[in-house]
């Protein structure tokens, strides 16, 4: 496989057909090389347009929404973000392309491992990868940008509160196909701004709350 041509078309036929035209998101993903963050045994696989097994039921988000999801966080360089879902550390490794300060946090201790043993080797040096549940973690710090590569089975209110002014999330909501992908601006300290961006599936966020049943 020639590396670089098989990104170069990634961008050019799978992200930007996919309406990401941003170009700071288009030369990010095109300098990541995605082939050093899946599996071995799925190499071939790198570069297609499709979620790539993890292990453990987990996996890569597919390159297309990677680019959704870059283009409608709009991160500026020196700006901190959360991660919430490191997996094979991908993503993180195209924020850090686009200079921001990356704190990525995985669930699950073995891809937590390998994904900061790949962004070290790559040099990805702004981003920091813990082992951590997501639903019970409590920050002590604000951030200008939080992302959920999970979906929550309901909207959870806690996930905006770890935004400072003028701070995105994004996040996707439902428990069956399709679900929804929203970005939340906190446009003051007390006021929330919902945009509805697209339909997507994804694997649920674990220990996620899930909605209220409905009772007579």
């Amino acid at each position: 496989m020639n590396a670089e041509a098989a990104r170069l078309q990634m961008v050019e036929q799978q992200v930007r057909a996919w309406a990401v035209l941003d170009p700071q998101v288009l030369d990010a993903m095109g300098s990541v090389p995605r082939e050093r963050y899946v599996p071995a045994s799925f190499a071939d696989a790198a570069y297609a347009d499709a979620p790539v097994p993890l292990g453990n039921g987990h996996s890569m988000l597919s390159p297309s929404l990677d680019g959704r999801i870059l283009q409608a966080i709009g991160v500026r360089t020196g700006e901190s973000v959360l991660e919430i879902g490191t997996g094979s550390g991908f993503l993180s490794a195209c924020l850090s392309a686009l200079g921001v300060s990356v704190r990525s946090v995985e669930i699950d201790a073995a891809l937590a491992q390998s994904a900061a043993t790949r962004l070290q080797a790559d040099g990805r040096l702004n981003v920091s990868v813990e082992t951590a549940d997501a639903t019970v973690l409590e920050p002590t710090a604000a951030y200008d940008a939080v992302i959920v590569s999970a979906a929550l089975p309901a909207y959870d209110s806690r996930y905006q509160r770890w935004l400072r002014p003028g701070g995105r999330l994004f996040v996707v909501v439902g428990q069956r196909e399709p679900m929804e992908a929203v970005l939340v601006t906190r446009t003051t300290d007390n006021e929330f701004q919902h945009e509805s961006l697209f339909e997507t599936v994804i694997e649920p966020l674990l220990h996620a709350a899930a909605p209220s049943a409905f009772r007579f």
